[in-house]
């Protein structure tokens, strides 16, 4: 699960606070954090910008993240250079640069150190369709912060350690909002995947569910068809880091409440009670996404419609398959002493590599944690008879040694996988 987000008096204590004119909220971060970030990569990087005089800071998430006590995992800079200055700084100080399909929107990769360090050029938008944008390059700062999706990504940090906020995303952080940048219709309208992205980072920030802006929701709803136009690999992408975060439960419950099922590739008649529950069941497992998701299918030709509208992965897709197949049929023994048996036996008599992992996933949906843990520790034993044992007895008909294999190992699953080959051999009839 994603972590929420907080601000520890620790952290507090090691910033400073100024506000400035046109709404600009500053302050000075010094945590180990922001300090490791410093590589050499980064500190030839920084000499660069400052001897050609642009101006270069962190950008976005990365912000979020150092704010939250959190080391970023992906750090984005942002610069005033545009990229063709950028493209004559990096070949005069002989930086090797990669990837250039970033650069119509204003980003340069250059490899420094054997890192590899994003910058982009300040932008604006000019011209929009939902999906994708035109740009316009800017010296602005806080032109290109009103662009951004939400005030807790808007904000940029100096590499002096100095935070750059125009709309308040700092205090929104403090108080777990998540709130859009001005107008969350045209926010929204300017990609309509925003109103995914919006559910997600809810379920990363937010305390509580059902703490949103009457506002914003009014703004999704009435904007919500603009995601049939959003490319199903896209929308799967946000939907699955919606489905691990926090809140899942209800954040899919206000999809259906919003009417975007539709658009998304979700059955029109999900079974939203199904899903509650098994997020409620299943939320200290860590499921995956198919498997919360499994719980709002009727039926297989759910997972076939959202194959067809989302593109999922064939693990993905054989994995709900399975879960709608088996939820009600593969369930645990009456005897109480054996209840994982039903499980193990499946696994054995499958010919499916993931057959474990699928099983450990039907026990996540059904809310059997007992037995989740026995299964994590359980080893797949070998049936210990082959059918060159057989031929060795004497039996040469493919047919027969077929039919006494599968009799061998009914009885050797009977025996909880105890017999040995020589036991169960000395059981075979050699008259």
């Amino acid at each position: 699960m994603w972590g929420r987000i907080f601000l520890s008096p620790k952290l507090l204590n090691r910033i400073h606070f100024t506000w400035t004119r046109r709404h600009l909220f500053t302050m000075q971060l010094k945590t180990k954090e922001f300090q490791s970030l410093f590589t050499d990569g980064l500190n030839s990087l920084a000499e660069i910008f400052e001897k050609h005089r642009f101006e270069l800071r962190i950008a976005g998430g990365a912000v979020r993240d150092l704010l939250s006590g959190q080391r970023p995992e992906d750090v984005d800079f942002a610069t005033t250079a545009t990229p063709e200055e950028m493209k004559r700084m990096f070949q005069a100080a002989g930086i090797r640069m990669i990837n250039n399909k970033g650069e119509k929107h204003g980003t340069i990769t250059a490899r420094l150190h054997n890192e590899n360090f994003e910058v982009t050029t300040l932008r604006v938008d000019v011209q929009t369709d939902g999906r994708h944008a035109e740009v316009e390059f800017t010296t602005d700062w806080q032109k290109d912060a009103e662009r951004r999706d939400l005030t807790i990504n808007s904000m940029f940090l100096g590499l002096d350690g100095t935070l750059y906020d125009y709309f308040q995303g700092y205090e929104d952080l403090q108080i777990r909002k998540v709130r859009f940048v001005g107008s969350a219709a045209l926010r929204i309208q300017e990609d309509y995947l925003r109103i995914l992205r919006y559910f997600r980072f809810y379920g990363r920030v937010a305390t509580e569910p059902g703490q949103h802006d009457p506002d914003t929701l009014e703004a999704i709803q009435e904007n919500g068809s603009g995601l049939a136009g959003i490319s199903g690999e896209r929308i799967w992408v946000e939907l699955k880091k919606m489905l691990v975060g926090n809140h899942a439960s209800h954040l899919l419950e206000l999809v259906y409440e919003l009417g975007l099922a539709k658009y998304i590739g979700l059955p029109a008649e999900g079974n939203v009670e199904e899903m509650k529950q098994v997020c409620q069941k299943a939320q200290s497992s860590s499921p995956k996404p198919m498997t919360v998701l499994s719980a709002l299918f009727r039926g297989p030709d759910d997972v076939e419609r959202l194959d067809l509208r989302l593109k999922i992965s064939r693990e993905e897709k054989t994995l709900g398959l399975f879960l709608v197949k088996q939820r009600r049929d593969l369930v645990k023994s009456q005897d109480e002493h054996d209840e994982l048996k039903p499980f193990t036996d499946f696994i054995i008599d499958s010919r499916e590599p993931d057959a474990h992992s699928k099983v450990l996933e039907l026990l996540k949906y059904q809310g059997e944690g007992k037995l989740l843990t026995e299964l994590r520790h359980w080893s797949i034993p070998r049936f210990p008879v082959s059918g060159h044992d057989l031929r060795r007895l004497g039996i040469t008909s493919g047919k027969e040694i077929g039919a006494t294999l599968q009799e061998l190992r009914d009885e050797w699953k009977k025996s909880r996988y105890q017999l040995t080959k020589e036991e169960l051999l000395s059981t075979i009839s050699r008259s």
